[in-house]
Order: C-alpha cells, then structure tokens, then sequence
C-alpha cells in the first residue's frame, strides 16, 4: 500500500514540485533522493518503527527530502525551529528522544553540542541524500504516527502533537477541495516549516495536487513583493504581521514600484491569512492595495484548519466562515451542551484531521477530548448570519472583570482604529477588586509622537465605543509586541509587563 502524497509524486515524477528559490526540483528527483535517505536512515532494518528523527534544515528540498525519508522509513518527522536557541533545542531533544537528527550543514552547530550530549548523531544533508543504492521500502500503514509538532501555546512547555499519515491526507483533502487546489497552481512559501500553517496548508497541500511550491528560506517584504511582480504565482499563505509588514513595504515605496507590486499581486487568486487573527484595518488595507479580500481561517496544531470563509462568496471581515469539508464544529457551554444560534460557546471540533494524541501525555490527551471524540479547542466563537467570529482563548483572549466576560480582540479592534495605533494587545492582569483589570500594549505607527496624551485619548476613544468594564484601566506604548515564530503574540509576556512595573491611569 502507497500513501496518496507518494503515489501524486510517481504521477508527477517529470513535474517541477519546487523551486528552491529558482532551482527547479522534479516529484521524481524528490522521490529518487529521499529514497535514498530512507534506505541509510534505516541502516539494514526493515522499518523504523515509529522512532523520532528530528529535522533541522532550512525550508526547500533538503527539508522535503529528509521529512520523506524518515515517513518512507517508517519514522516520525520532529521538526525543530531554526530560530530556537539551544534550551528550546534541548527541551524538544529531551521530550521527543529522537534516534538521530537530521540538519544541514550551516545548522549543525545550532544542535551539535546538545545532541552528542545525549548520544543523539547528526546526520548532515548532503551526505543523507547522495546517490547510491536504494533499499527496497515498505511505507508505513496510514493509521501510524508521521509529524510530531510543538503546540505554540505561550503558557506551559510545550506539547509534542502526533498527526498519523490519514491525518495529514485528511487536511490537505479538506484544503484542496474548499480553495480549489489544482496541479497547475505555484505558490509562494515564505512561512517556516515547524508548524502546520506551513507544512500542511502550503507545502503539502502543493505536493499532493501536484502542483508547485516556490521557497523563499526566509521572508523579506521585498522579495516578497518582487517575486509577486515577476508573475506565475497562483496562490500566497501568511499570518497578518507578514501583510502588516508588506502594507508597510508597499506604502514607502515610489509610485512605479508601487504600481509593480500592486499589478504583480493581483494576478494571484487567492491569498490566505491565518495562524492569528487579522486586524479589519489590515483587511482592508490589503484590498486596497492588491484588490485581494484575505481569506481568513481558523485552525491549530491539534486540529489543522477547521473553518473558512468561502473561496467564492462573502469573506467577512473578523469572521472565519463555516466548518471546512470533513470537519465537524460545534459551540458548548460549560456543560459541554451546544448552545442556541447566536450565543458564544467554546469550540469542539471532531474529524478525520484531527491529531492522534500527545505525546506521552495520556491524561492531557483523554482531557481534551469528550467521551464521543470531540476535540475541546478552548477557543470560543458566535456564530452570526452563519459565519463564525473567533471571540479569543479561554486562557488568554477572555478577560473577567468585576463579574464580566471581555473579548479583548474586541477591546483590540476598537483601539486599532485610532489613527496613531500601528498594533495592540490587550491582556487581563489580575486585580484584587476586579478579579482581572483590563490593560491595553500598543504599538503606535511610525512618526507618531508617544507623549501623555495617548493613554487617556485611547482610554476616551473605547469609552465612546465599549461598555465601561471593557475600557481598559491602563495603556501602556511599547516599542513592538512580543511575537512567537508565528507571529502570534506572546500575551502572558505582556500581561507580566503591567504586573512587574504597575502603573494605574486616572
């Protein structure tokens, strides 16, 4: 039995599946190395058996050489950040316990110390990969583990997430279908591969239409840019500070340049936003520039994506549309009872793509699931007019104050209309009156004067808009937000900001 992505790959054996970033790499170059990467990771045995082999390699086709030996080997893929510093790299060598790593050269001394120090060996990417004799390869049966991920959680360290191979073909079947995958489509990869926006929605959703994936190893508003002007590319996937930082690019630009960016990205047919939620004046900002309407959607590790707005139809601005093809959502309230259209609920979601387990964690995984297999997000969410609005975490984006629950992405959206706010996030830090007082960071735009007046204007303008308990009690400028690799914003990190160095506002 072959897996579906291999079997798109021998289809397409004489197609480009990469350019990495101009070097065309065909589905059977793909296929022909990372067999022989399989037959050395396997050293004479028949099957690895589920070990873990974590990969540190720049995205391009090292990175998908070396995920598709391990998965031909009958491994588990562990990819590593490349931004972590070493006690990350430790922690998740520790917790995964890898039987070797895989990294290329310019990486290795990220990892070498930490790995020769538990006996792991590191394998470097040329030599993995160089031609030579390939062994005959059984691949594993669909049901059996292939990616273990990081949560991004900012609280806690994190958990190994297991997806199997169906979990993987569950995602990308569902994505294709929903935004009309094709094998002539090219897209722009830019995002890092440790996480599933860039691992599932773009790179192997690519691969399994058979279509092509152009890498960029980092990203640069520019490049960027430029590489939408040259023409060619069909689709673009990224998280909102990527569009924040290519609104900023565009608007600094001369007028011809502009004119080439803007005629440059309209030809694509769809870009994607996600990973964190997008800001309406982004939205529209956006649209202005290119005449794209951002595809919003909401997904995570656990679950890949679970809700979109619609390929054809209304994109609704700070709503993430309906359930995807093959997931099933539902909105509960504390007692796990789904709740009446219009009221907030906490998402579950249940389906094909969603994740095996934690890794060895058994409690953590039978507490996130119901007893009939619905994955608890802790995410809650209204649907409105049929669209879905993302109303925030549990832990991080749903405040109580003096008895009342609070979106802060709501707070968020009114303080983001401020002419002078570039970005902002509001927190709850705890308060012994109000149980948690409300407290907005913001991050003022370039040339704008952080004098005394922006607190109390900002604090006015959520007066004229909010109900008094969700006006936040203190403002604080900051210099830019705390960020993960994924752009999301590291809230506890803020919150700790008005913990440590306290300051109330009249």
């Amino acid at each position: 039995m072959s897996l579906p992505l291999f079997e798109t790959a021998r289809a397409h054996r004489e197609r480009t599946a990469l350019a990495d970033p101009d070097d065309p790499v065909a589905f059977g170059d793909l296929l022909d190395r990372s067999a022989a990467g399989a037959t050395r990771l396997l050293a004479g045995r028949d099957d690895l058996e589920g070990a873990r082999v974590a990969i540190l390699v720049t995205p391009g086709r090292a990175w998908v050489e070396a995920v598709w030996a391990v998965w031909r080997a009958g491994g588990v893929a562990v990819p590593l950040a490349q931004a972590h510093p070493e006690p990350e790299l430790a922690y998740a060598l520790d917790d995964a316990e890898p039987e070797a790593v895989v990294a290329d050269p310019e990486l290795v001394d990220r990892i070498a110390g930490v790995a020769r120090s538990r006996r792991i060996p590191v394998l470097q990417t040329p030599a993995l990969f160089r031609d030579g004799p390939s062994g005959a390869l059984t691949e594993p049966d669909p049901g059996r583990a292939a990616l273990m991920l990081s949560t991004s959680g900012t609280t806690g360290r994190p958990k190994g997430v297991v997806l199997t191979h169906a979990n993987l073909e569950a995602q990308t079947t569902s994505l294709r279908s929903a935004w009309g995958w094709s094998e002539e489509d090219r897209i722009l990869l830019t995002l890092p591969l440790h996480h599933v926006h860039g691992i599932v929605n773009v790179l192997l959703c690519a691969l399994r239409s058979g279509a092509r994936c152009d890498v960029l190893p980092g990203f640069g508003a520019e490049a960027v840019w430029d590489r939408f002007a040259r023409g060619g590319l069909t689709l673009y996937m990224a998280v909102p500070t990527v569009y924040r930082r290519l609104i900023q690019a565009w608007e600094v630009a001369d007028d011809p340049t502009r004119a080439r960016w803007s005629q440059g990205a309209a030809t694509l047919r769809l870009m994607v936003s996600g990973s964190a939620a997008l800001p309406v004046p982004t939205l529209e900002r956006w649209e202005e520039i290119t005449g794209h309407r951002l595809l919003e959607r909401y997904g995570m590790t656990e679950i890949g994506m679970a809700l979109s707005n619609p390929l054809d139809g209304e994109r609704r601005a700070g709503h993430v549309g309906r359930p995807l093809p093959g997931v099933e959502a539902r909105l509960v309230d504390e007692d796990g009872r789904t709740v009446p259209t219009g009221e907030a609920g906490t998402i579950q979601v249940r389906g094909p793509g969603v994740f095996q387990e934690y890794w060895r964690r058994p409690e953590a995984t039978r507490e996130a699931f119901t007893d009939d297999g619905w994955f608890h997000t802790g995410d809650r969410a209204v649907v409105q007019s049929g669209a879905w609005r993302i109303l925030g975490r549990e832990s991080v984006d749903i405040l109580k104050s003096g008895g009342e629950k609070i979106s802060a992405l709501e707070v968020e959206d009114v303080l983001r209309g401020d002419a002078e706010v570039e970005d902002c996030a509001v927190v709850g830090v705890p308060d012994p009156e109000w149980g948690e007082r409300v407290c907005a960071a913001v991050v003022l735009r370039a040339g704008s004067d952080p004098d005394g007046e922006v607190a109390p204007r900002l604090r006015a303008r959520a007066r004229s808009h909010l109900a008094p308990w969700k006006v936040p009690k203190e403002v604080r400028v900051l210099e830019e937000l705390p960020r993960n690799a994924m752009g999301k914003v590291q809230k506890p990190r803020i919150a700790r900001i008005f913990q440590d160095d306290p300051e109330t506002l009249p």
